[in-house]
C-alpha cells in the first residue's frame, strides 16, 4: 500500500512541498511516509503527525480529512464554527459549484477560529479557487491552514483526552491517505 501513496517516503514529501519545513521540527527521513507519520505521532512533539498528515493528502481530501476532525469535536465548537463546518461539507461535495464559491470566500477570511482555518484551505483549493490568486498569496499554503484548524481544535480537548484524540485524527488522516491512493490507483488502470 505504502509504494501508491502521493509521496512514497518523507523525504518525498518535504522536497515536493517545502513549506513543510517551516511548518515542523522534525527532519525527512527515508522512512516510508506512513511509518513516518506513526513515528511522529510517538516522538516528542506528536502534533507534527497532524501537520504531515494536512501534506500528505490531496488538498480536496485533507479539507475533508480536517472537516471530519473537527465534526468529532463538535460539542467544543460555536455555531459559527458549525455554519462554516457545514459550506465546508458542502464544498468538499461540489468544489467547483459557483454557488460553494462565495460562501467558501466569505468564510475563509479572516480565519480565527478551528473551522475557519478549515474553510481557508477549502478556499485555497486548486482550479476551484474561491478567491482571487492576489489574495491567495496573503494566506498560508492549504495544508498549513488544515493543519491549524486541526490543531485549534484540538487546543480545545482536555489535558488528559489530547493525545487518546490526537491518536485518533492521525489513524484517520492515514487511513484516508491509503484509500485515496487506492482510488487514484484504480482510476489509473
Amino acid at each position: 500500500m505504502a509504494n501508491e501513496l502521493r509521496f512514497k517516503t518523507a523525504r518525498d514529501l518535504f522536497m515536493a512541498c517545502p513549506a513543510v519545513s517551516r511548518d515542523m521540527v522534525a527532519l525527512p527521513t527515508e522512512q516510508p511516509s506512513i511509518e513516518f507519520c506513526r513515528a511522529l505521532l510517538a516522538g516528542r512533539v506528536p502534533e507534527e503527525a497532524i501537520t504531515f498528515c494536512a501534506y500528505l493528502l490531496p488538498e480536496r481530501a485533507a479539507v475533508w480529512w480536517a472537516h471530519e476532525c473537527l465534526s468529532h469535536l463538535a460539542v467544543l465548537l460555536d455555531s459559527r464554527d458549525q455554519e462554516l463546518l457545514a459550506v465546508v461539507r458542502d464544498w468538499v461535495s461540489e468544489p467547483e459549484s459557483r454557488h460553494h464559491r462565495p460562501e467558501v470566500s466569505e468564510a475563509a477570511a479572516p480565519p480565527t477560529t478551528p473551522a475557519a482555518w478549515i474553510a481557508l484551505a477549502a478556499g485555497r483549493h486548486g482550479n476551484g479557487s474561491a478567491m482571487e490568486a492576489p489574495a491567495l498569496s496573503a494566506f498560508p499554503p492549504a495544508a498549513r491552514a488544515v493543519s491549524a484548524g486541526v490543531l485549534a481544535g484540538l487546543a480545545r480537548v482536555a489535558l488528559e483526552d489530547r493525545f487518546s484524540v490526537l491518536s485518533a485524527f492521525v489513524e484517520m488522516g492515514i487511513h484516508l491517505a491509503e484509500t485515496e491512493a487506492l482510488r487514484q490507483s484504480a482510476d489509473a488502470n
